[in-house]
This record gives structure tokens, sequence and C-alpha cells, in this order.
């Protein structure tokens, strides 16, 4: 269909829309080529450039034809060219029949070849960018995860502990965590993110009425957790609950004039014995996780924010980095209400 319709358009005008349309696209697959380092736009580039080529040699020999046309029809002395007076006696010869000179292109012709080639030259302006491979791609440069949208949540639905005001979501938590300094707050700033989530749960034992946003945010080193508890429970009554649990190097702290409460408490691990035919194995302690638990207004008035950070080596970042995270999401969550 396309080749019918080129068929159909004027020399003039066609073969330079097939010089434009074929250097613009040629030089376009190069490029390409080029970043991506493959073949195969290279070689599609270099058919089209062919293309142009052709073109562009149909239109010099076009031009010369019609010069040399033009400058033998003045030599045969065409009507309107000035002739010399004969004498009556002697009758010249009659000389043989020029050929007419190509004929002029016609002016609305002219307007629209102009405009055509207007149009291809905007429109790989336009698409240009486009055609260029997403920025991070092409050259070999792994992109950060990013947090899950709205639309991606849209077939789940949100339990009724999120109705209050306050109460923030896993997106919202994963948006307020998933920062470009998030890497350089662990020590490791060459390190970009692997994976990113927010999940909308509700705390355990509570029949779905307490609300407890998560949102995770994994490294090649480390991997930080943040959730938001949203109970009644004070930092004193949790520090005296720690004295039954297993966690140790429990230390009080302020963050943003509020209470903390630092302290460390192993992983979860679950052993899976793929040899033996068994499909589970029993849960032992994992590597050591560092664990900040700030409460949710200055006041103490119930729930609290709570930042862990563990690795798969066991080796943990200071202090220092779960404070400055803890001070990163916080602003993104409402003060407890009175």
């Amino acid at each position: 269909m396309l080749g019918f319709f080129l068929r159909l358009l004027p020399f003039w005008v066609r073969e330079p829309l097939l010089i434009v349309i074929g250097s613009v696209i040629g030089l376009r697959l190069l490029h390409i080529a080029v970043l991506e380092k493959e073949w195969a736009p290279a070689g599609i580039g270099a058919v089209f450039l062919l293309l142009a080529a052709v073109s562009i040699h149909r239109v010099v020999r076009a031009v010369r034809a019609r010069r040399g046309a033009s400058a033998g029809a003045a030599e045969a002395g065409l009507p309107g060219q000035p002739q010399p007076v004969a004498a009556r006696s002697a009758a010249p010869p009659v000389p043989p029949a020029a050929p007419a000179p190509p004929k002029e292109i016609n002016a609305g012709v002219q307007v629209f070849a102009a405009f055509a080639v207007f149009g291809v030259l905007a429109a790989s302006v336009w698409l240009g960018p486009r055609l260029l491979p997403p920025e991070g791609e092409g050259d070999g440069t792994p992109r950060a995860a990013v947090c899950p949208s709205e639309e991606d949540a849209k077939g789940e639905k949100t339990p009724d502990a999120y109705k209050k005001a306050d109460v923030v979501t896993g997106a919202d938590l994963c948006e307020a965590l998933n920062t470009p300094d998030l890497a350089g707050l662990l020590g490791t700033p060459e390190e970009i993110a692997t994976t990113a989530s927010g999940d909308n749960g509700t705390a355990a034992l509570t029949g779905g009425k307490v609300a407890r946003p998560v949102a995770e945010v994994r490294f090649d080193t480390y991997t930080v957790n943040v959730s938001v508890t949203y109970n009644k429970l004070s930092m004193d009554q949790y520090v005296k609950l720690m004295e039954f649990g297993n966690e140790t190097d429990v230390r009080k702290s302020t963050v943003l004039d509020r209470t903390a409460v630092f302290f460390s408490q192993p992983t979860m691990a679950i052993e899976i014995d793929l040899g033996g035919g068994g499909t589970g194995g029993p849960v032992t302690d994992g590597p050591l996780a560092r664990n900040l638990a700030v409460a949710l207004d200055g006041k103490d008035r119930g729930g609290y924010c709570e930042v862990t950070v563990w690795s798969d080596a066991g080796t943990l970042p200071d202090d220092d980095a779960l404070l400055d995270i803890a001070e990163t999401v916080l602003p993104a969550i409402p003060e407890r209400a009175a």
C-alpha cells in the first residue's frame, strides 16, 4: 500500500521524501546501534541510508538531464529565440526537431512538496527522543526499583482500619522510604534499590481492626523495613514487654522530640530440604536485625513507627543510620491525634 502511494506521487515530491525519511531513520538506527552495541539496528539503518543514496542519485541525474535539455533547446532555435536573417534566394535547411524542454513543475506541487518535507522533518524531531532507549537502559546501567503505584493495588481490598484520616498506607511509606539518599544513609552510596514494596496489613491478633502498613526496600547489602502500628501501646509499655522477649542491646533515645528505643532482634530463617523430598523445615534464628521504634507523637499517646535493618551476611550499620532513616520517614506520618 505504501509503495503504491509513493508511485502516485510526482518525482520531485517522492524522491525528496525518500531522501529525508531514509536519512533520518537510518541515522537514528545507527545511533541506537552504537548505544546498545547491537548489529541488527545498524544493518537496518544502513539499508535506509542506501535507499536515501539511491534517491539522491536519481535527483542528481534528473537535474543534469533537465539542464542538458534546456541547453539543447537554446542551441536548436526554438520559437521565441532570435533568428538570423537569411537571403531569400537560398533557403536554409530545416533543422531536425529538437525535444521540448521539460515542463516546469506546477507551483501548487512545489508548495505541497515543501510542506511535506517540513512535516517529515517535524515528525522526525518529535519522534526522535521516543526512538531512543529509556534513560538508564541501553548503556547497561541498571535502574533503581520504584514503589508500586495506587493503580497496581486497585484489585486489592483495603482493610477498614485504613479509613481513618491520620492512617498512612503502605504505598505512602514506600514513597517516603525509597529516596535517592537511602543508600547513602546506610553507608553504601554506590548501591541502588533492587526491590521496593508497600503493603496495607493489620496487626496480629486484632481481628483486622488495627492498621499496620509496611514498606520495604532491598539493596545488595542491606534490607530496610519500616512499619507503623496504630495501637495504644506507649513506648514505656513497649520497653516493659521487651523484658519477656529475646531483644538485646536495648537503648532509649529520642527522635524529633519523640520517645524512641533501639533494640536488636534475630530474624527468622526457614530451612527447606529440596533434595530429600521435604516441603519445609524448622524455623530457626536468622541474622541479627537492628530496630528503632519511635512514638507517633511527642506525648506518646500510643502507637509507634519501627525501622528495621538487616543483612544476609549479618553485618549492621551504625545506629545513626537508623536515626537518619527515621527522621526521613516520620514527616510523612501524621502525628497521633489526642
